[in-house]
């Protein structure tokens, strides 16, 4: 534990300006960035006695080795730039509201030439437009159910829509008309993305103008005796009423508006957000996460909140507005003005950010936030769980395997083929019990057999090898503390591992440990899991160690070996997949890997090209005349390709 007083700024180095501030730790990883109207006097405050500080406070300052700062002109430019650094660095300390993969939304891939409809779990991507969350995948396809006889936009997959469109046929919804079949060119793109727009467009709350559309058309089509057009459009108008009614009206003026509630205690907070536009709620979102500081939860939400979804948002095919007009919050955070004129920047217009306190959106508030007092309590039982059986693992695993401190980060390696072909390995991290995926790597082994035998001793020496000297290259002096001089940002393998794991006994503990003893690196304890028995195997020891079954520190180890064998198969299959397909085009002279894969993207397989003719084959950006002659000779259909 560092005592901040070792790295304080010398009295009067901080400026009493508004500006960013970052924490580093002892490797140079940005830990936690802040925002603030005057550097020197929220600094000063983290200097303070520890006694008074909050507990996630004190653990920050104490785990920092260094603090640097950057000077901004006006409030709204700290704003930008500590979303910038969070979004870049991701601090340990610093609160990411990242959206809950749990709960499915509807995604509109309006980056793709023919947008697609599917139920969707996962982080928000650029030009992907979302609808949601919705508590059940059902209720989005009973949405799409009703809103496809209207809406005939595309729902299959990149594969089935590929296929379709190599054999000319469109598929069954193509045929029963809920789907317009741009596969087989019944609708040009420019149609397609026309009928996604409406789609989103509804889904947007803007339903009174299509509704009257539909209704003038009808009479229309009526009045010129087409009665089999105006029964589809009486349908249509039952499909869009009925789903307008499973969105009930909360405000009676059809405000755009964002509410937001939290539910918190000292350290920890529940957030709650209810999408409303045109006066129904067309989406909610929750979030629990760790509070470092006591003060300000509704400022440092906004800003990132926000600020992700401006990112996202800022796809050319994305119309959609980051921000509603009136943003509803329990309290105005200490920078209100700042704030606001930020959000308007990011609208594009004049935002509202403002109190509740009668009426419609006074009771609507209330909502959110008996949503957030309720989920903050659901999260309350079932993380006290959690929390308990992580920090009881790592302190058994502590004392079981005789490490000096708690194995805060722990690393694993696992290797992975099929009699001795594809050679690859994984690296996973797994950080104070959980899985850190952004710090995963995989590894093909350079120095595998390739007679059909596989060394394992072998290959995880050569990953702890390679993994451990690139951590000397990107920590030594020059290097600046393991961060990449052109962005500043962590090096793949800038922080090294309390404990690494290997998957295996005796031999394979022996390997990594010797590897690490030539590389002169001593802080590292290593241990091998075996899968038989589930054995704890330590260098140099002759009898390995015995967890009990029903421990939680076994159960850590188990997790965390059963991550890296999935994410090494998971790279293994796609090398084997690569080889198989590639495999019969990669004797052909002239042809690289760059024209392989355009190929076979072009035509979808191997065989479609032996089938291709001269002329097809050199549609394809790049492949000459004489190319096509060598690839269609090396597949067997020389004479076929000159017809």
């Amino acid at each position: 534990m560092a005592d901040p007083c070792t790295y304080r700024p010398a009295p009067g180095t901080i400026p009493d300006a508004p500006g960013v501030y970052r924490f580093r730790d002892g490797h140079g990883r940005v830990i936690y960035v802040g925002k603030a109207k005057s550097l020197r006097s929220r600094l000063n405050s983290y200097f303070a006695d520890l006694s008074g500080l909050h507990a996630r406070t004190r653990q920050m300052v104490t785990t920092a080795a260094s603090v640097d700062w950057t000077v901004v002109s006006t409030e709204v430019e700290a704003l930008q730039l500590e979303y910038n650094w969070i979004k870049e660095f991701d601090p340990r300390f610093n609160v990411r509201y990242r959206d809950d993969k749990t709960y499915p939304v509807l995604a509109v891939t309006l980056n793709e030439e023919y947008p697609r409809l599917h139920v969707y779990r996962g982080p928000r991507r650029r030009g992907v437009r979302y609808f949601g969350p919705y508590a059940h995948a059902w209720a989005i396809r009973e949405t799409l159910d009703l809103l496809t006889r209207v809406f005939p936009a595309r729902v299959c997959s990149a594969g089935v829509f590929k296929r379709h469109r190599q054999i000319g046929r469109p598929c069954l919804l193509g045929y029963i008309d809920k789907c317009s079949a741009p596969c087989v060119g019944n609708v040009t793109a420019e149609e397609h993305r026309a009928i996604i727009v409406d789609f989103c467009d509804f889904l947007s709350g803007r339903t009174d103008k299509m509704i009257r559309r539909l209704e003038k058309e009808m009479e229309a089509a009526a009045a010129e005796l087409e009665f089999e057009r105006a029964a589809r459009l009486r349908d249509h108008l039952g499909a869009l009423r009925r789903a307008m009614e499973k969105q009930a009206v909360v405000l009676g003026d059809g405000t755009d508006a964002d509410v937001i509630a939290f539910a918190c205690d000292e350290l920890e907070a529940a957030v709650q957000v209810f999408h409303v536009r045109g006066g129904r709620v067309r989406g909610q979102r929750g979030w629990v996460i760790e509070r470092v500081e006591q003060v300000d939860l509704v400022g440092q939400f906004l800003t990132q909140f926000y600020g992700e979804q401006a990112a996202l948002a800022g796809s050319a095919d994305d119309a959609t507005q980051p921000v509603p007009r009136e943003v509803l919050v329990p309290e105005l955070p200490e920078d209100a003005d700042a704030l606001t004129e930020w959000l308007s920047e990011l609208r594009g217009s004049r935002v509202q950010l403002r109190v509740p306190q009668r009426g419609d959106k006074r009771a609507l508030a209330d909502t959110v936030a008996r949503n957030a007092a309720e989920a903050f309590a659901q999260h309350k039982l079932r993380r006290a769980g959690d929390l308990t059986a992580r920090a009881a693992a790592l302190q058994e695993i502590q004392e079981y395997l005789g490490l000096d401190t708690a194995p805060l980060r722990i690393e694993c390696v696992d290797v992975s083929h099929v009699q001795g072909n594809d050679v690859v390995a994984s690296l996973v991290v797994f950080e104070d019990g959980l899985a850190r995926k952004a710090d995963y790597r995989r590894f093909a082994i350079r120095d595998a057999a390739g007679d059909g035998h596989s060394d394992d001793v072998a290959s995880i020496a050569e990953v702890v090898r390679r993994r451990f000297a690139h951590y000397q290259r990107e920590t030594e002096p020059a290097a600046r503390a393991g961060l990449d001089p052109e962005t500043g940002r962590p090096r793949k393998f800038a922080y090294p591992p309390n404990l690494l794991v290997v998957d295996g006994g005796p031999a394979q503990v022996a390997a990594a440990a010797q590897e690490l003893f030539e590389l002169g690196i001593t802080d590292v304890a290593v241990a091998g899991l075996a899968k038989r028995l589930e054995e704890v195997w330590l260098p140099g020891e002759v009898d390995p160690v015995i967890l009990p079954r029903t421990s939680e520190g076994l159960y850590l180890l188990q997790r965390v070996r059963d991550e890296a064998h999935r994410f090494a198969i998971t790279y293994h299959r796609q090398k084997r997949s690569a080889r198989m397909t590639s495999s019969a085009l990669d004797d052909v002279a002239g042809l690289g890997q760059t024209r392989r894969t355009a190929l076979l993207k072009h035509f979808g397989s191997v065989r479609r090209i032996r089938q291709a003719t001269v002329a097809e084959l050199t549609a394809v950006p790049g492949v000459g005349p004489n190319t096509a002659r060598a690839v269609l000779a090396a597949l067997g259909n020389a004479s076929e390709g000159e017809s």
